[in-house]
């Protein structure tokens, strides 16, 4: 699928059905899963691929919640462990969480992390709401979910 073509039906995609992508991959639509689905929208945007072009690469702690991103920038890339193109890596603070999103093609990356206002507000934000609180993800500022890490 062509570039412009795969960025027009992620562009189209409504709320719902953003949701619904990742929530078959994570199971639901919770905050750290949508935050991971949207770095990697950002991600493939700045870096001119589309799903199936990027190799992901995230790490974190080994806990739930900051793993999440993983599934979500699964559901996002089409990355996945099987096609040798996600990979997750242990680091020994949650403060060194981080995905690194790499352009199959160019060879160009771009690491991104959770901003320290998404830490703060859904560190261990109640499970049952999750969709609730992923639905506000979705719809927030980029910098109010994730930063470049330079």
């Amino acid at each position: 699928m062509c570039f412009a073509l795969a960025l027009a039906v992620m562009l189209a995609a409504s709320p719902d059905d953003e949701l619904a992508s990742v929530a078959a991959v994570h199971g639901e639509a919770g905050p750290w899963a949508v935050a991971g689905y949207r770095m990697a929208k950002f991600a493939m945007k700045e870096l001119g691929a589309a799903p199936g072009e990027v190799e992901v690469e995230h790490l974190s702690p080994k806990a739930v919640q900051y793993s999440c991103i993983a599934d979500g920038a699964q559901a996002a890339t089409k990355a996945s462990v099987g096609k040798l193109s996600l990979k997750w890596t242990e680091v020994k603070g949650p403060e060194l969480t981080q995905t690194v999103f790499r352009s199959a093609k160019t060879g160009k990356s771009l690491t991104l992390r959770p901003s320290a206002a998404f830490v703060k507000q859904y560190t261990n934000a109640p499970r049952e709401k999750a969709r609730e609180n992923g639905q506000k993800v979705l719809g927030a500022p980029d910098a109010d979910v994730f930063e470049v890490v330079r």
